[in-house]
């Protein structure tokens, strides 16, 4: 029998699951999350495999949903030094790269900003020839002041032959540093495609450490079998090498990972999710078993960008969330206890009401001590939960595309706080194991790739282009790390542009296949 083992941080636990090769459930442990990440998933690394008493040795998997990348963005810490070769003068020169950045992001991330001849029309025309003495130039310049490069040429989505050229001069004269390129990133939108690129760039020193770093915990505890895959953002996997290329996919991997796990315990292919942990809740949607994207640009510590994200809305509610009176008028949250549960709810002791404590005062939980709740007033604790409640209607609202009601499927530990009826859903699902539904989906999940390119149908038939674009797809499952003969195309949408000249078209395509 294998194994693997799957864990997901989130803002107020770390979780850690042992499953089987049959996908059941062996054991399961949660662990407060630390100020520095690593210590925490090492903690819950650590508990679930004495819990589990099973021979290390059969563990073949390891997964990993972190928030490493989300932390190094928004604390500016450890993002690298980096390089931005912009392609696409004089045509782009109106606005510079990091307009509208925080300035103390800017400072991060360091302003060595470059801009030079190329790139191409929106018909894949070249604006002029890419060029390579000044890239050459630049290179030597650059040379020991960044560790990281992001090349950025305009639309290269339709035409990405000058970032790739880019991309060889500047290994020859600066050997192996990481370079992102846009066209493998970013959509359409020469701003917000540049933003993700820069922000890929900065990160990939956080992704190295974080996948050592978790390499040699498993090591330690004895896990020299066991492939590593860190989570993406779309509840899948990837390799650490292709994770290395592509750090900035691992944010939101967390939510992404509770819908892959929501689908998994309900069985569920098409539905509502709501994530309630102990300081936020993320509602979210599973659209044919996996999360539905983002169709919008998104904002990631201040900065605007358009690379893949997951359609969620956050609220901040959640277990720990402290409940108050303020002039007659009941408030919930933002403010929340946290990890910190535990030790300052009501229910276990503490001295602060928390969202917990008025779900236990009105029978809707059993968790820690009925008795030391009694006091608050029954009217106060109806009236904050009806509040709470709210909140919930409303975001739920928000992220129905139909009128017609949906099943909602409830995961996370703090959703017990939710009551047995939300407006516009048919059907309330709470499943088995639901408080580790994160670490589930990590452990559960599949490998993908994913293509979004931009075809002229003047030049190929569009049966040659979304064959070609499935192709690409599939060949960038297996460079993730998915299992050749197991991957499958499960997710292809074309749209025709017409604002783009040669009966042009976008196509996306999402393969996905088994771990090797």
């Amino acid at each position: 029998m294998e194994y693997r083992i799957g864990i997901d941080v989130g803002g107020t636990n770390t979780d850690a699951v042992l499953v089987n090769e049959n996908m059941e459930l062996i054991e399961s442990v949660k662990v407060p999350t630390t100020k520095d990440v690593s210590s925490g998933i090492f903690e819950a690394l650590n508990k679930v495999l004495d819990k589990s008493n099973i021979d290390r040795k059969k563990i073949k998997y390891a997964m990993l949903g972190t928030t490493h990348a989300t932390n190094a963005i928004a604390e500016r810490k450890r993002l690298c030094k980096t390089a931005i070769i912009r392609i696409g003068k004089p045509a782009t020169e109106a606005i510079a790269p990091l307009v509208g950045w925080p300035k103390d992001l800017v400072e991060a991330v360091g302003n060595h900003y470059y801009l030079i001849a190329g790139g191409n029309e929106f018909d894949g025309r070249e604006i002029s020839p890419l060029d390579e003495d000044e890239l050459r130039k630049i290179a030597k310049e650059i040379k020991g002041k960044v560790e990281s490069v992001a090349v950025i040429s305009v639309f290269s989505p339709v035409s990405n032959k000058h970032e790739l050229r880019a991309k060889e001069i500047l290994q020859e004269v600066l050997g192996e540093i990481p370079i992102s390129l846009s066209h493998e990133i970013g959509s359409l939108g020469l701003l917000e495609r540049e933003n993700a690129t820069v922000l890929n760039a900065a990160l990939v020193e956080v992704a190295r450490t974080t996948a050592n770093s978790f390499k040699d915990a498993l090591k330690r505890e004895g896990l020299t079998e066991a492939t590593v895959y860190l989570c993406q953002n779309d509840g899948t996997l990837m390799s650490i090498d292709y994770a290395m290329r592509y750090p900035i996919l691992t944010i939101a991997c967390g939510p992404t990972n509770s819908i892959r796990g929501a689908a998994f315990l309900s069985k569920l292919e098409n539905a509502l999710v709501l994530d309630v942990g102990g300081t936020t809740s993320d509602i979210g949607v599973i659209s044919q078993g996996f999360p539905r994207e983002s169709s919008i640009a998104v904002e990631i510590g201040g900065v605007r960008t358009n690379f893949r994200m997951p359609d969620l809305i956050s609220l901040a509610l959640g277990g720990g969330t402290i409940i108050r009176e303020e002039n007659g008028e009941i408030k919930v949250g933002p403010e929340s206890v946290g990890y910190r549960i535990t030790e300052e709810a009501l229910v276990f002791g503490g001295k602060t009401i928390t969202a917990t404590d008025i779900a236990v005062r009105l029978g809707l939980a059993e968790v820690g001590s009925k008795e030391k709740v009694k006091d608050i007033p029954l009217e106060f604790a109806k009236r904050a939960h009806a509040k709470m409640q709210e909140m919930i209607n409303e975001a739920i609202d928000k992220m129905k595309t139909s009128k017609e009601p949906q099943p909602l499927v409830l995961v996370g530990g703090g959703s017990i706080i939710v009551a047995d009826e939300v407006h516009g859903v048919n059907e309330i699902v709470r499943p088995k194991n639901f408080g580790v539904a994160n670490a589930l989906g990590a452990a559960i999940a599949q490998v993908s790739g994913e293509i979004d390119r931009i075809y002229s149908l003047s030049d190929m038939s569009r049966e040659a282009a979304l064959n070609d674009a499935k192709q690409r797809a599939i060949n960038e499952a297996i460079k993730a790390g998915a299992n050749p003969e197991s991957v499958d195309v499960v997710y292809v949408e074309d749209i025709p542009l017409a604002y783009l000249p040669g009966n042009a078209v976008r196509i996306r395509v999402k393969a996905a296949g088994n771990l090797i």
